[in-house]
């Protein structure tokens, strides 16, 4: 690793034990034109696992992201990841009837996942019995964050600024932000308000405790904006939110969509062992608030002579 990474990836005492994952797992999705497929990646022991429900980037898939889904699943995560229509795999064309739609059929897309958690389940041998279904967190990253982010409590606006449907969900009860697009209206670029006109939200909704992370140098041409649209997640929602703000990160935040992968522009495998460590350590004290990993993990941070973010708390 080219940096200094010793105060900051060592966060968290816990050893990765092996992980099982099956993929696809075909669920029946009357009106998408295109089942559901999913992965689904879970440790090979431990009992009442949690689960992170979690949101590709536009253009991925359920393939994405491992370097997060594997550290999740491999400390104590049941990780599902759908294949949005959006995918490269999938080639929904440009001019598909439902392409102005696929920002809904992306949340769909999660809550579906969260009704099926007995099939998905099945699906993985060994898993029978072991899922902790009162705990459920939902986690995204870019569109995939936006998307997390309704499950939440964000809503869209609509033409004339007024919030849409509350798509929020009761059975998530924390979730992770990871680049998540701010407001929309005159903050957006002219090309993402022709092109992108689900992409105004509203965050005062957004009640459920959360973590939303941003690069300082993350830089969008879908915002006339610098980096700090990334952090209106944070600011504008109401309730117990943190903001892990990493420093000289870009959009991939190190790399976190996948290994060696072409979008990656500020490669930096000690952000993204950070980003895994202090996403798992929010949502283990988030979903279990007796846990003490999120403190430690803070107070680690702190303590680092040359820390590669900053957290802070409302």
């Amino acid at each position: 690793m080219p940096e200094s990474t010793t105060a900051n990836t060592r966060l968290i005492a816990s050893e990765p034990t092996p992980v099982v994952s099956v993929k696809p797992v075909v669920l029946p999705a009357p009106g998408r034109g295109t089942d559901l497929q999913v992965r689904v990646s879970a440790p090979t022991t431990g009992r009442d696992l949690p689960v992170i429900v979690f949101s590709h980037g536009y253009g991925w898939s359920m393939d994405g992201y491992a370097p997060l889904a594997d550290f999740w699943a491999a400390h104590g995560f049941v990780v599902l990841q759908p294949t949005h229509l959006d995918s490269r795999t999938l080639g929904v064309p440009a001019d598909d009837p439902r392409t102005p739609r696929i920002w809904r059929f992306r949340i769909e897309d999660l809550k579906r996942v969260i009704d099926e958690l007995d099939v998905l389940e099945a699906a993985v041998p060994g898993l029978g019995g072991r899922l902790d279904r009162s705990r459920i967190a939902v986690a995204g990253h870019s569109w995939g964050a936006q998307t997390a982010s309704t499950l939440l409590g964000a809503r869209v606006l609509d033409s004339d600024g007024v919030p849409g449907e509350d798509m929020s969900d009761p059975r998530v009860t924390a979730g992770v932000l990871l680049s998540c697009t701010g407001r929309g209206g005159d903050d957006l670029s002219p090309f993402a308000a022709e092109h992108f006109p689900f992409m105004s939200p509203s965050f005062d909704g957004m009640t459920t405790p959360a973590l939303v992370v941003a690069g300082d140098q993350d830089k969008s041409h879908l915002s006339v904006r610098g980096p700090d649209w990334f952090t209106d997640p944070y600011f504008l929602s109401p309730g117990a939110k943190s903001l892990l703000t990493l420093f000289g990160a870009e959009h991939s935040l190190g790399g976190i969509p996948g290994y060696n992968v072409a979008e990656t522009t500020d490669e930096s495998p000690a952000r993204v062992a950070l980003v895994q460590q202090l996403t798992w350590a929010f949502l283990r004290s988030a979903l279990h608030p007796e846990d003490p990993s999120w403190s430690a993990a803070l107070s680690a941070l702190e303590e680092a002579p040359d820390p590669m973010g900053r957290v802070e708390s409302k």
